[in-house]
């Protein structure tokens, strides 16, 4: 099941962080640069703080992935399409790498027994954490601080994850189901311009 939602969201945040890159003008190596932390640098950050051997640096196929996808989007010009398509590609996979990494982060959290605190918080940086190093790098304000219900999605997802194992209740038919709904909040919450108010 970690896996599954893990190579979804690497896929997913591949893309998100090329149509980031292409926006910016970036050259090869700033794509590369600013695809591979979008993409790998939540996980990594992730299994840092459960005292593991990063994911992306003992398996192959996350590397893979997302050379594979990225010479796809190369390769089928996606770099030159009109901005309003790659916007929309940029939300839809966005919001699956959000929604994907936030539960992997989460499952971690919870094998390793760690508390309600720690499982979203862990859901947290694995969504966000390689969207943040990605937009510091480019001089823009992280993502996830200016788009409403983005980050809060993830805590979400990591507080319903936690209350879902303490019931026994986690299995594929649930976290599929929380995927599907969590996805769909976020899509309403991006096109009805949804924030949680500063007061």
């Amino acid at each position: 099941m970690f896996e599954i939602t893990e190579y979804i969201g690497i896929i997913a945040f591949t893309m998100s962080g090329f149509f980031v890159a292409s926006r910016n003008k970036l050259d090869l190596l700033g794509v590369l640069i600013a695809t591979f932390l979008t993409a790998l640098g939540g996980g990594i950050l992730r299994d840092i703080a459960v005292d593991k051997v990063p994911f992306t640096f003992s398996h192959n196929y996350p590397a893979l992935i997302v050379v594979t996808v990225l010479l796809l989007l190369i390769i089928f010009r996606f770099h030159k399409r009109n901005s309003i398509e790659n916007k929309a590609l940029f939300i839809l996979s966005d919001s699956i790498g959000l929604i994907s990494f936030s539960i992997s982060g989460a499952i971690i959290a919870i094998e390793h027994n760690f508390n309600l605190t720690g499982v979203i918080s862990m859901a947290f940086i694995t969504a966000v954490g390689g969207g943040i190093a990605r937009d510091v790098i480019i001089n823009e304000v992280p993502f996830v601080l200016k788009t409403g219900f983005y980050g809060t999605i993830s805590l979400l997802i990591g507080l319903i994850l936690y209350f879902l194992n303490i019931y026994n209740l986690i299995s594929l038919t649930t976290i599929s189901i929380l995927f599907f709904l969590t996805f769909s909040l976020r899509i309403v919450a991006y096109y009805k311009n949804w924030s949680i108010p500063l007061k």
